[in-house]
């Protein structure tokens, strides 16, 4: 499982990752560990093995070679990487920020009252499962600022069930922030078994039904005393998502 390359240049990569693929080790020892994106990028790119900040999980170092923004195992789509420290801190800046322009397209469970709207929602720990988050009084710890603006694209039925086509842009990064926002608003994600255990595969997918769309980013010139310019880099619609689309 690789992912494809949307943009290169001397300074970032940018890729579509396909769902299954993990970003990055996560430090726990298992028999037969999955091939990361981190690991892809080692093979293919080795000459940036040591760009960006690795990770000390209880003393081992994950590498994570110009990742400056990550994906869920289970989301397809775009995510940049950095190509050398400049620009590594250059595009960090930008996230932490919020300058960079996300763009997700999700299928969702249910009926939304409005066409458009914003989820204003502080996520923390769910305080009865510690793989979830939450954005409800549950929710334990630091509860962090977490905000998702929302616009339908289409409403349908199937099978005597509503769902609903939205695009999503997260106004910040928080840990599964379209899922927990969507849970939130009683709309679980299409294919969720995290936050919707008890829905079953529906539309064609066997995975949560997102997908990262584009990303609109300044990225720099041949070096960063030349300047920067923005970018908007689109990620094709996976095959589960294309056979999804031909029923609206």
């Amino acid at each position: 499982m690789s992912p494809e390359i949307i943009y290169e240049d001397e300074n970032v990569l940018v890729l579509n990752k396909p769902s299954g693929l993990v970003v990055h080790d996560d430090g726990k020892e298992r028999e037969d560990k999955e091939e990361t994106l981190c690991d892809w990028v080692m093979k293919e790119f080795p000459e940036i093995e040591n760009v960006g900040e690795p990770m000390d999980i209880k003393g081992e170092i994950i590498k994570r070679p110009g990742i400056v923004h990550r994906l869920d195992k289970e989301t397809s789509g775009v995510i940049i990487l950095a190509k050398n420290q400049d620009s590594f801190n250059f595009l960090k800046n930008q996230f932490q920020e919020r300058l960079a322009k996300k763009v997700y397209c999700a299928v969702v469970w249910g009926n939304i009252k409005n066409d458009s709207g914003v989820v204003d929602a502080p996520i923390g720990r769910n305080g009865k499962d510690f793989r979830q988050w939450s954005a409800t009084r549950g929710a334990r710890g630091l509860l962090r600022e977490a905000v998702t603006e929302y616009k339908v694209i289409s409403r349908f039925e199937e099978d005597g069930e509503k769902f609903v086509f939205l695009e999503v842009r997260p106004k910040t990064g928080r840990t599964h922030q379209i899922r927990v926002h969507m849970k939130y608003l009683n709309n679980p994600i299409v294919g969720d078994k995290l936050y919707a255990e008890n829905r079953p595969y529906v539309l064609g997918f066997e995975r949560v039904a997102v997908h990262a769309r584009s990303l609109t980013i300044e990225i720099p010139e041949k070096s960063l005393s030349a300047g920067a310019e923005v970018k908007t880099f689109d990620a094709p619609y996976p095959e589960d998502f294309l056979g999804f689309i031909t029923r609206l």
